[in-house]
């Protein structure tokens, strides 16, 4: 028999973790809210559990809960972890209820916003390396070289245990639904979740997602053993873990039904329409469930879904970020450069015909210095402010209907 198979979590595990977690000054039960807007652009009908609305903003206190306090009543007192910041909280809020140290070593590259937090519930945090992987390396080694137990951010059953009590919930807020949506960066989550839900509700469709950038289940699938990825690129860093465990492996190949892998562009816009929709503030992982029940790889019409919003730690700069990506995408923000014959009064001509189609300029540029252009012309270069892509278009037809070239170089 192998490790990962004597390991397995059992859904008595799981029950277990629920009864442990039974405090909600540690981990409180999220709320479940139904959005119409979206159930009507699926067709079917769709309920958010939010959360992302769980002390420290993640569900990952949920598995660092019931792993810390069980070691702390065999005697262990000092904790290290490896994150890219909700695991990281997850273990600094559950040490420090539990009376234990913990250092949490987390990637250069990881929000501030996270690192304050972390520091925030308690937790030394050590800055290592540029991405999970190089910070779960020196942890493992700083927990093998010292008294500190390691706690891992899926590969470990009572961390799987943990998160799995988000199922429980999941089913006793709907006990009918046909699917739900679970996001997978090392899979503990929704291994959790899946399991419970083949105890509660084996008929209901268990749906992981990934992001492109960090997407390894499906080629470990295939190949029966996990994958890891040398490198990740997603705005989803809650996700960007870069591989699964044999233990995360197994429990998603007997109990997950479906996986679908979304673009960056897919989330960031998952994340603007939950700002608009839903009035909710979400991360790019959290936001990857929404992309994912929008995407055309996943059909869920005439079905009652729930997609999970695991995490609300977006950081501000990602924010500004995410939204000029998807405002852009949308054509809300528009970059269009126009050849003109660089004389008085070019600039002011094409700039009333915007106005006059109710756009804002949010700035303009000439660019003289360009290869192949003629003496005396240059391109004016302008970021427009607009209601969506048929306005655009609008403003492009009317620029060229006054005799200009234009490009949209938004799509360049």
């Amino acid at each position: 028999m192998s490790e990962s198979r004597e390991r397995q979590v059992r859904y008595e595990d799981i029950k277990e973790a629920h009864d442990r977690l039974d405090d909600d000054t540690v981990v409180k039960r999220t709320p479940v809210e139904q959005s119409t807007s979206l159930g009507e652009m699926v067709g079917g009908e769709v309920y958010l559990k939010m959360e992302h609305l769980q002390w420290t903003g993640s569900f990952k206190t949920r598995g660092a809960y019931n792993k810390v306090s069980q070691s702390v009543e065999e005697g262990v007192d000092e904790f290290v972890a490896a994150s890219a910041g909700n695991h990281a909280q997850g273990v600094a809020l559950a040490a420090t209820e539990c009376g234990a140290e913990s250092t949490i070593v987390m990637p250069k590259t990881a929000p501030q916003a996270k690192i304050d937090a972390t520091r925030g519930y308690g937790g030394t945090v050590e800055l290592v390396g540029q991405d999970f992987q190089d910070a779960m390396s020196y942890a493992q080694s700083e927990a093998e070289d010292g008294d500190a137990e390691f706690v891992h951010a899926y590969d470990d059953p009572h961390i799987v245990a943990g998160q799995g009590t988000l199922g429980i919930e999941m089913y006793e807020d709907c006990p009918d639904l046909d699917t739900v949506v679970v996001p997978i960066g090392g899979g503990g989550l929704i291994s959790g979740i899946a399991t419970s839900f083949d105890h509660l509700s084996p008929d209901t469709r268990i749906v992981g997602v990934q992001a492109e950038g960090a997407s390894t289940v499906h080629e470990s699938l295939d190949k029966g053993i996990p994958v890891t990825l040398d490198e990740v690129d997603t705005i989803a860093d809650g996700i960007a873990t870069g591989g699964i465990s044999d233990l995360t492996l197994d429990l998603i190949d007997a109990h997950v039904d479906e996986i679908v892998t979304v673009s960056d562009t897919e989330i960031a816009q998952a994340i603007l329409l939950l700002l608009e929709r839903a009035k909710q503030v979400v991360e790019g992982a959290a936001a990857a469930s929404i992309a994912a029940v929008l995407s055309p790889e996943l059909d869920v019409r005439g079905e009652t879904v729930m997609p999970l919003l695991g995490g609300g730690n977006l950081d501000m700069t990602m924010l500004q970020t995410v939204l000029i990506h998807a405002l852009t995408d949308r054509k809300q923000i528009l970059r269009l450069r126009v050849r003109i014959n660089d004389a008085p009064g070019k600039m002011e001509e094409i700039s009333g015909i915007i106005a006059n189609h109710g756009a804002n300029i949010h700035d303009v540029r000439h660019d003289r210095a360009v290869e192949n252009l003629s003496v005396g012309d240059s391109y004016l270069v302008f970021r427009i402010e607009t209601s969506g892509a048929e306005h655009a278009e609008s403003i492009i037809r009317a620029i060229e209907s006054g005799g200009y070239t234009v490009e949209d170089i938004n799509q360049k």
